[in-house]
This record gives structure tokens, sequence and C-alpha cells, in this order.
């Protein structure tokens, strides 16, 4: 988490927010608490007090271009020439989950794309899963806002929040994803390093 000059009021704030929720009269007794063993549930609160987690399903286009069109297609068939099927994606800094799920609709995208070019020697089932045999999927989704990995866990979004989704409709494919094999795991990140900038604020 960077905070440049622009937003230093901003984290000033947030902090002042919390030292007083916390009644303390320095931003050095804060620094104190955050750092004891005491200070876990605050540092948390704050966290959560400072991430924006501004998100949206299909974000960064550009990029997810790139990872459809020409990532995938090589590690794909590097994978399948090795026979390692597996593919497992981390999405660092998920928020609310509409990144790690835009991500498997396009690995799923890809896979399907992927065999009309170059057929399994064997007949799928009925209906086509999302991930076909034998490749398997994983995504491991991670965030430092407890609350934002509550709703991505849940995946339950309201229609402005899908209003970028493209065919079929949502609740087709995050239904198909949890009945074929696509596991998702929702994990805090664990922060290591207290907020240093608090140091100009002693």
């Amino acid at each position: 988490m960077f905070f440049d000059e622009r937003r230093s009021h901003f984290l000033k704030d947030r902090l002042q927010r919390r030292l007083k929720a916390c009644q303390l009269d320095s931003f050095y007794s804060y620094y104190r608490l955050l750092t004891s063993r005491e200070g876990r549930a605050e540092l948390a609160l704050l966290l959560e007090n400072l991430t924006v987690n501004e998100t949206s399903f299909f974000r960064n286009k550009p990029q997810l271009e790139l990872l459809q069109k020409t990532v995938l297609e090589d590690l794909l068939r590097k994978k399948q020439e090795r026979r390692d099927w597996n593919l497992r994606v981390w999405s660092a800094g998920c928020s609310a989950g509409q990144e790690p799920y835009s991500v498997a609709i396009l690995i799923c995208d890809a896979l399907a794309y992927y065999y009309l070019r170059n057929p399994l020697p064997f007949d799928m089932p009925s209906p086509k899963p999302l991930i076909p045999p034998p490749w398997k999927l994983e995504i491991v989704a991670s965030d430092i806002s407890y609350a934002s990995l509550r709703v991505g866990q849940e995946g339950v979004y309201t229609e402005r929040q899908i209003v970028a989704w493209p065919s079929p409709s949502p609740g087709t494919v995050l239904g198909a994803m949890g009945r074929n094999g696509c596991p998702f795991r929702f994990l805090v990140l664990i922060v290591l390093v207290v907020i240093l900038v608090l140091v100009e604020f002693f």
C-alpha cells in the first residue's frame, strides 16, 4: 500500500479517525498499538478504512485481452506438450472477487477455443464442462480486506455490478463454475509491515 503526497491528506484523515475511535492522543501511541499483539483487530479495521476496493468485472481490458489471446494460448500449448494439465492462478488484491471470476471466464473461453482447433482424442461428456478433462483449474484470490473477501466468497452481485459482463448470463456461468471443478479459495493477505508513513506524523 503506497500513499504519495497527493494522498497524504486522505491517509492522515483516516488515521485520525482511528485515533479518535481508539481514544489515543498521538500517532506514536497508535503505532505502538498496531505493532502489539493486541493490535491485530485494530490493524484489520485500519486496513478496511484505507482500502478503496474499487473493482469491476472485466476491468483493464487491454491486460485481459493480452491474457486471453496471447498468454493463455501459449501456456495451454506448452502445458499440453508436457502433459501438465494443472492451471493455478493467483489473483492478488482481488477485492470483492470480480477479477478472479473474470479471469476464470477467460480461461474457460480459452480452453473451449483451443479445443475447437485441437480436438481432444475422446468424446466430451454431456453437458460439456467448462473445464474440459483432463484439465484442472484452481484460482486463489487474496486481499487485505476481510469485508471484500466475504463478498467474493458469496459471489452475489447486483445488476449494476455486472453491466460489463459478456454473454452468457452471469448466473449461468457462476453456477456452472461451482459445478464443474473451478474452485476458488479466498485468502486474507497477512500484512507484515505496519504502515511506515505513520512516522511522518509522530
